[in-house]
């Protein structure tokens, strides 16, 4: 028969897994939410390229160097928008 102490510690131990378990999901769901935000500035700030209305152009100007990874990826996207081959090998890194 199990004592107190056995039983204290295997709540502890189930407690400690569970703990670690709804972190991690929580982390993954900041991660991606953070993504998608990401997204939606850069729809705003340089969505006059894809016809969406633009923002004034000095506030577009100020947040440029913020969204130099954004305007990089678009500017490859669209390099190899007409080769299927080129874009799998820009997904998978090779140069």
């Amino acid at each position: 028969m199990m004592n107190k102490d056995d039983i204290r510690k295997k709540f502890k131990k189930f407690f400690k897994i569970w703990d670690a378990t709804l972190r991690a999901h929580a982390t993954d769901y900041l991660d991606w939410e953070l993504e998608e935000m990401e997204n939606i500035f850069a729809l705003i700030t340089i969505g006059s390229l894809v016809g969406f209305p633009s923002p004034p152009i000095q506030i577009t100007l100020e947040l440029l160097p913020l969204m130099e990874k954004d305007l990089n990826i678009m500017l490859d996207k669209v390099a190899i928008s007409h080769d299927a081959i080129g874009e799998l090998f820009g997904v998978l890194g090779i140069d």
